[in-house]
């Protein structure tokens, strides 16, 4: 099987490169993993050459324009990338007969109620970010195309700038910081999401499975609680103050609860999903910046 890999620099698409090669050469998989310099998919000739070139039986979309409070000015790029990009692969896919697996967003999600998400939930977009991975996925729906959508949530890896990295190092270098607390959701280990597209792709998914699909690690936290508990897993003394999310003014209005069901998913594919804070663990037990503080600075 030949599998395209699409965003392979991001923090996805290096954990699925890592998941690829767990598989080991032996494998009946074939992965070909690119990034925007090797395949822009916002270039519809590239993207149909290059699946009908490389005999593409299934892609994973790892791409996406992800600076939530740039895309607020930045539309155009976000809009091209998030939704026109993935009509692309879609297009691709259908004219192909390949399988699409789509990662998307919580942000699809307006942020009210405390229930925890389903997949035939409204959307109600708060941002030009959630917007554009809307229409991505309503353009993979009309295409035609074989296809599973797995909306996430909360991503962090060893990867690129994310919230983990950023608290080990606010953690080191000072005494004190705030962090919101009315914000609501769950921490999605890249590496478990990697894997669980492995997994899916590995059981061969029927025409039956297809459709939209929520993943994120078990249980629910705060950004303060993801802040303590990293901070008490890497014997940090900085004092952590939860504070509203007013107090960070900016052009975004972030969904206030994006709590996803994952009950489809396990149920469709036999996962085991990991809770965050366990997950949580065992990424900061190898992170270069968890270990060694620094003196914490006023």
């Amino acid at each position: 099987m030949n599998i395209l890999v699409t965003g392979a620099q991001g923090q996805l698409g290096q954990e699925m490169q890592r998941a690829a090669a767990e598989l080991g050469a032996n494998s009946s998989f074939c992965f070909t993993f690119a990034d925007s310099h090797d395949l822009d998919i916002t270039r519809r000739d590239d993207v149909l050459r290059c699946l009908r070139e490389q005999h593409i039986d299934t892609i994973v979309n790892c791409a996406a324009y992800t600076q939530v409070d740039r895309a607020e000015d930045d539309d155009g790029a976000a809009h091209a990338v998030n939704a026109l990009g993935a009509g692309n692969l879609a297009e691709a896919a259908r004219a192909n007969k390949a399988l699409l697996i789509h990662v998307s967003t919580d942000y699809v999600f307006g942020g009210d109620g405390n229930i925890p998400r389903r997949e035939s939930d409204t959307t109600n977009p708060l941002s030009v970010y959630g917007l554009t991975k809307l229409e991505g996925e309503q353009l993979i729906q009309r295409s035609g195309c074989r296809h599973l959508i797995i909306r996430t949530a909360w991503l962090y890896s060893r990867h690129g700038s994310n919230f983990v990295k950023t608290m080990c190092r606010l953690l080191r270098e000072k005494s004190s910081i705030k962090v919101v607390f009315d914000q609501v959701g769950t921490p999605t280990r890249a590496d478990d999401l990697a894997d669980a597209i492995m997994s899916i792709i590995r059981s061969a998914p029927r025409a039956d499975q297809e459709g939209i699909y929520h993943y994120s690690n078990e249980g629910v936290c705060s950004w303060y609680d993801f802040a303590v508990a990293i901070a008490d897993a890497i014997g940090s003394n900085c004092v952590i103050t939860p504070c509203r999310s007013s107090e960070f003014p900016s052009k975004v209005t972030r969904p206030a609860y994006s709590v996803l069901d994952k009950s489809k998913i396990r149920r469709a594919f036999g996962l085991r999903i990991p809770h965050w804070q366990q997950s949580l663990r065992r990424l900061l037990s190898t992170l270069p910046e968890a270990v060694s503080p620094s003196v914490p600075q006023p």
